[in-house]
C-alpha cells in the first residue's frame, strides 16, 4: 500500500489591517481635515465626558495594503448624520478620499462597496420620519470613488407618527 498525498489545506489570503485608532484620534483626524467642512469641524465636541458622537468602521474600500477608515459625525442631541468621510491610509498617514456633508447622511462599507444612507424631508416631516431616502452606491475605480447604483425610497406617511395626517374612515 502507498503513502497517501498530504490533504491540500487552504491558507487564508491576506486581508488588509489596521491598527485601530482611538476616538481622539479619530477626532483629531477629522479636526484636522481641512476637507471637512469648518461648521462640522467646530461643532465636533464631546456629549459628555470624553464621549464624540463618530462612529468608526474598518475595511478594505480602495484596494490599499491597509483598511479604510468609514467615519460618521453625527450630533449629540439626536444622532442625526452630520458628514461622513472615507480615509485611505497613506504610510502613516490618512488621506480623505471621500466626504458627504448634506444631514441627515450616513456612510457604511458593505462588501467592499461604500453605501451612503441621506434621508429626506419633506417641509413639516418631524426628525423622527423622514419622507423618503436615498441609498448611493459607490465603488473604487482608479483613484477615486465613482457612483455605480441609486436607489429612491419612498417612506409610507401611514406610520409616521402621532402628527401624520388622519387616516381616512371607513364605511
Amino acid at each position: 500500500m502507498g503513502e497517501r498525498p498530504p490533504t491540500p489545506t487552504a491558507s487564508p489570503s491576506p486581508s488588509p489591517t489596521t491598527k485601530r485608532l482611538k476616538t481622539a484620534e479619530v477626532v483629531a483626524l477629522i479636526k484636522d481635515d481641512p476637507a471637512v467642512s469648518a461648521l462640522v469641524r467646530a461643532d465636533l465636541k464631546p456629549c459628555f465626558k470624553d464621549t464624540y458622537p463618530v462612529d468608526v468602521s474598518y475595511g478594505n474600500l480602495t484596494g490599499g495594503s491597509s483598511d479604510d477608515l468609514v467615519v460618521n459625525v453625527m450630533t449629540c442631541a439626536d444622532g442625526i448624520g452630520v458628514g461622513s468621510y472615507v480615509y485611505r491610509a497613506d504610510g502613516k498617514k490618512y488621506q480623505n478620499v471621500f466626504k458627504a456633508e448634506e444631514p441627515p447622511v450616513y456612510g457604511e462599507n458593505l462588501r467592499g462597496e461604500l453605501v451612503i444612507n441621506q434621508q429626506l424631508y419633506d417641509k413639516g416631516d418631524p426628525v423622527a420620519f423622514p419622507s423618503s431616502e436615498e441609498v448611493i452606491t459607490y465603488r473604487w475605480q482608479g483613484n477615486r470613488f465613482q457612483e455605480t447604483g441609486r436607489v429612491h425610497n419612498d417612506y409610507s406617511s401611514a406610520v409616521s407618527g402621532p402628527d401624520a395626517e388622519a387616516a381616512p374612515e371607513e364605511n
